[in-house]
């Protein structure tokens, strides 16, 4: 089809932001600051490669996410430990932050709570940025590798991908059949993980994470969590995912508590009245 007459007019306008952030609650400086002193740690939790488990955190708790042994992405899948119908939203985390987070930045929660459920206060890859491909590290664009897409696309049934993992690893903790686990388990953040999207067709892409053992990134529980991480069956995902084959290994989730962590309130549910103009 052959472009109309003000195609490049077209093209040319000027693009506004979804969602001006300038009134958007920010977390207070100190707290961060405070999140990251006098750890003592209370427990941790290795998650194997190609596997998934799962984690506790109280508000005003630290919990950090590191790579132990070489290279290797993980998905995390967060709840609110007393209603599980409060989940990581990772597409309105990405319009709110951008398509990838890092320090200072906040995982919010599903509708109709949409609050922040953790804050980035530390991040040992932050200097990344964007690289020439258009390619950060920490993305909220992917999903995460499933079953259902591996079968459409290679056929077979593949039981290690992350949202099997994740199913897995949730039902064990929480008692609940697959079947029940499953609906629970939502976009991830993906962490280590680097992606962008190509420029000439717009696909998502991933790259060899530059994660390397001893990189963390730290979270400020702002409320309850169950947490749940899997090592992505992918490793550093710079040529497959859903794959035995790819080198994978083990990440390390440790919990501490903090100097944020004494008298620690979480922020309360979104304001809005529910009425939906009724």
């Amino acid at each position: 089809m052959s472009e109309p007459a003000d195609a490049a007019q077209r093209r040319a306008i000027v693009p506004v932001i979804c969602y001006p952030t300038d009134t958007l609650p920010q977390p207070d400086a100190a707290l961060m600051r405070a999140a990251t002193e006098k750890l003592q740690k209370r427990h941790e939790v290795t998650v194997p490669p190609r596997d998934a488990r799962s984690f506790h955190v109280k508000a005003g708790q630290t919990f950090r996410i590191t790579s132990i042994e070489g290279p290797q992405v993980g998905d995390l899948n967060l709840w609110n430990a007393d209603d599980l119908t409060e989940r990581f939203f990772s597409g309105k985390t990405r319009a709110l932050h951008g398509t990838h987070v890092t320090t200072g930045d906040r995982l919010w929660s599903s509708l109709p709570y949409l609050r922040p459920m953790a804050t980035i206060v530390e991040d040992t890859l932050g200097w990344y940025g964007l690289d020439a491909y258009g390619g950060g590290v920490h993305d909220v664009i992917g999903t995460r590798c499933d079953p259902y897409t591996h079968n459409l696309l290679s056929g077979g049934h593949y039981h290690h991908c992350c949202h099997s993992n994740l199913t897995r690893a949730l039902a064990e903790e929480t008692g609940l059949p697959l079947a029940e686990a499953e609906p629970h388990i939502h976009d991830v953040l993906n962490v280590f993980m680097c992606t962008g999207f190509t420029r000439d067709t717009g696909q998502y892409f991933m790259k060899a994470s530059p994660v390397r053992p001893g990189d963390h990134i730290d979270f400020m529980a702002e409320v309850d969590l169950v947490g749940a991480l899997s090592a992505c069956p992918g490793g550093d995902c710079g040529a497959t995912h859903s794959s035995d084959t790819a080198p994978c290994f083990p990440l390390l989730v440790e919990v501490f508590d903090s100097a944020a962590t004494p008298g620690y309130t979480s922020p309360p549910v979104n304001g809005y009245d529910k009425t939906h103009g009724c």
